[in-house]
């Protein structure tokens, strides 16, 4: 099986047509389960790039997240958040809704996200708790749980 080919296409459907364009000129391989031989690790140039969650999601590394940021199809995916909470993501604290100044139009319950500041400089990597649309009508709550922070 052709793993670059099909890592490009789950980049394209989870993330949106055309993110798979920033692993041009990349290697890419993966890691399998031993015991049920399911993909387990995906890794670009060596360094692990993603985790396949059981639910079939992706779970970016803060290495993946900077390598899928040279796309701008990939932004769509991203939250930009207040200088308040900056600290916070950096140290892998929640983001509540307050703090959200802009979200992508991609980004649904439960989607993988990227926590960004104004400058579109990396902060963390997460799972959405609310739509894009939710994060910015709803003034308290939890709007992205951090998974790492790029301390």
């Amino acid at each position: 099986m052709d793993w670059r080919r099909f890592v490009e296409a789950m980049l394209d459907y989870v993330f949106g047509a055309g993110v798979s364009e920033a692993l041009e000129g990349r290697e890419v391989s993966i890691e399998c389960s031993k015991k049920t031989g399911r993909i387990k690790h995906i890794y670009v140039d060596g360094k692990l790039f993603a985790t396949l969650r059981p639910d079939g999601g992706l779970a970016l590394t803060l290495y993946g997240a900077r390598l899928l940021l040279n796309s701008k199809a990939f932004r769509e995916n991203c939250v930009t958040v207040s200088e308040e909470a900056e600290e916070a993501a950096r140290a892998g604290k929640s983001i509540f809704t307050k703090h959200v100044i802009k979200a992508g139009k991609r980004i649904r319950p439960s989607s993988e996200v990227v926590v960004l500041n104004k400058r579109g400089e990396l902060l963390a990597v997460g799972k959405a708790v609310l739509s894009a649309k939710m994060m910015k009508v709803f003034d308290c709550g939890v709007a992205v749980k951090v998974r790492a922070g790029n301390a």
